[in-house]
């Protein structure tokens, strides 16, 4: 089962993307939100690592979290792709989610 795993915290700050290379799966997928988006940006001391992370899994970074921290999708390592609000369904219908019901269900609303 693929599992998308959101990072919001900063590589600069915290340890959530190391966290989620040590525990993602070969069909999970990523999503950078929040300051998390600075860990998609080409140049850095994690670029590296993200990189390979993207050549491996399915990696997104979310385009109004960039702009909202005066950054572009231009900036953005190579097999990242940037997606909107209205876009984020699309890696999270690959992805299981748990609702509040206590049963599960596939990103997108279904069960």
């Amino acid at each position: 089962m693929s599992m998308l795993h959101t990072i919001n915290k900063s590589p600069f700050d915290r340890d959530s993307l190391g966290s989620c290379l040590r525990v993602i799966a070969d069909d999970g997928a990523i999503l950078f939100i929040e300051d998390g988006v600075y860990a998609a940006m080409k140049g850095t001391r994690v670029a590296d690592t993200v990189a390979a992370a993207a050549s491996n899994h399915s990696v997104y970074v979310l385009g109004t979290d960039l702009s909202a921290r005066g950054m572009s999708s231009d900036n953005i390592i190579d097999g990242i792709s940037a997606v909107s609000y209205t876009h984020l369904t699309l890696p999270t219908k690959e992805s299981r989610w748990w609702g509040g019901g206590g049963g599960g269900g596939w990103g997108g609303g279904g069960g």
